[in-house]
Formats: C-alpha cells, structure tokens, sequence
C-alpha cells in the first residue's frame, strides 16, 4: 500500500523509474563504456609487459649462451676445462624423478582425501589447507636448512642425491596437493552420481572416473613442481652437495643444473658456459611443459573417447 499523499512530492528512494531521465540513463551507459574501456586497457597493458619481460628474458639468454654451446659441454667428465654440464645434468633429472616419486603419491593422496572423505566444513581440511599455504610461502633456503638439520644430521644420509631428493619433494608438495585439491573440486559433481548411480564404490569413482578428468590441473601441479626442482639452488647446497660427478648410490653427494650454473657464475671463470647451461635448462623446461600438455590432452580424449 502507497502511503503517499495525492499531493505530496516522492522521496529520492522511490521515484518511479518513468521519472528517470533518458539522458541520465544515457550517462550512466557512457560512464560504465569508458571504465570498461578503461579496465581492458590495463589488462592489456598487464599482460603485454609480463609477455614483453619473457620475451625479453628468453632472448637475453638465447643470445648470450648459444654462441658458447659446444660438444665438450656434454661430455661424460667433467673437469676444469670443459665444465661438462653432463653430469649435473644426469643429476638433475635423477632429482627430479626421485622428488615426483616421493611428492606425487602423498600430494595427490592427501587432494583426494579432502575433497572426496571430508565432509564440507571440515575444521581439519581448513587447517591442512592453511598449513599448505603457509608452506608454499616458506623461502627455499630455510628448507635447506631443515634438510641439512634432519636429513644429513639426524638420520646421518649425509650431503647426499637422497637428502636433496626428500627436501624438495616436501618443498613440492603443498603445490601439486593444492593444484590437485583444485582439480578435483573442478571436476563436475555430475560425474560422481553417475558413477554412483551404476554401482561403482567410492574408490573406483575416484581412479576411474574423476582422476582421468582432472589429470590436466593436476599436470599442472607437477608441470610447477618440476619447474621449482630445475630451479632450486640454494636448498640443493646444503642437502645434496656440489660434486659435479655421477653417485654411486644415493648416498653420494651431487650437483644439479641449477647449482652447476649458481657455482660457474660466482667463480667468474665461465661465464659464457653460464649462459650456454642457461640455454639446455631452458630447453629441458620447454620440452618437460610441451610433453606434459600433449599427455594431458591424451588421456582427456582417452577418457572421453571411453
């Protein structure tokens, strides 16, 4: 009921929308244009200067190190003259294997656990969820720190290819866990009923149905991790050591691409093979994300195709 009086003037929260002018409607169109002209603008410009500093980057390094990239650089030994970056190649990628073996499992064990045996609310999975994060945050010197603490000193590995190897995979795992938590939230609620409704348990939903569906977040994840293990030097320092040889076990310290890289450069002596290391790491990386996109989409259409 109006209980406006016939004579009486309408308070400015009730003006019937007659009452409101074209021209105002007009100029609130032209205000709402040019804010959204405006917020593409500087998303554009955003996104042109984060492409222009990796280009840029790319290109510095392409352009310094190719010039230097020779045969001797991949020898088998290594020693003063040629410093081979074979074996800390070798090294790196048992790093990375060893990392992704520890990591993976438990990361995508502990995303299933929250998203698929917890209730919504859960006051544990919020408490996991922060620890993650506080986790993802950690710089990476102080995980070498805790590696070198418990893994060289407590358990006697000693500066060895194990202990670098359970200090990044811990480093890690917050990152592919979050990635995959997020991936499997992704996938369709729609997917789980019909599974349910043919009579598949839990666990066979899980592996069968939801995990091939989020196989490319979960890539992604890793795609992160394996970035994180090429990159990391300082951790590596203190747990795994700086021996440009090939292990005899996993006791025996080594060198990675990224500490053969961090050593040459503080030296001085090689800085143009610096940059030559700088070039094969970039590849590897390039291949590694390459390769992981084409077995993501494989196993999508796969899944799909069944």
């Amino acid at each position: 009921m109006n209980n406006e009086q016939p004579g009486s003037t309408p308070s400015a929260g009730t003006l019937p929308i007659a009452a409101i002018s074209p021209g105002a409607v007009e100029r609130t169109a032209r205000r709402n244009l040019r804010k959204g002209f405006l917020l593409r603008q500087l998303v554009r410009f955003g996104a042109g200067v984060t492409a222009a500093a990796l280009l840029l980057i790319v290109t510095y390094i392409l352009i310094m190190g190719i010039p230097h990239i020779s045969l001797d650089l991949f020898a088998l030994p290594y020693n003063s003259i040629n410093v081979s970056l074979m074996p800390a190649l070798i090294n790196t990628l048992l790093m990375t294997v060893f990392s992704l073996a520890l990591a993976i499992p438990l990361g995508i064990g502990a995303a299933i656990y929250l998203v698929e045996y917890t209730g919504r609310g859960n006051k544990l999975v919020g408490i996991i969820r922060v620890t993650a994060e506080t986790l993802t945050g950690i710089p990476s010197i102080v995980y070498g720190l805790f590696g070198l603490l418990f893994f060289v000193t407590a358990l006697k590995w000693r500066i060895s290819l194990i202990a670098g190897a359970f200090t990044l995979a811990i480093m890690i795992l917050p990152i592919i866990m979050r990635t995959s938590e997020e991936a499997l939230k992704a996938v369709p609620d729609s997917y789980r009923e019909g599974s349910f409704s043919l009579g598949a348990g839990r666990l066979r939903t899980v592996f069968r149905v939801l995990l091939p569906a989020a196989i490319p977040g979960i890539l992604a994840g890793v795609i992160l991790g394996i970035g994180r293990i090429f990159g990391e030097s300082a951790a590596l320092i203190y747990t795994a050591g700086s021996v440009a040889e090939l292990p005899n076990s996993v006791f025996d310290s080594t060198r990675t691409l990224s500490v053969h890289m961090y050593l040459l450069a503080s030296e001085g002596l090689h800085v143009d093979k610096t940059y030559a290391t700088a070039v094969v790491l970039l590849i590897i990386v390039v291949l590694i994300n390459t390769l992981s996109a084409m077995v993501a989409r494989r196993i999508t259409k796969g899944s799909a195709d069944a």
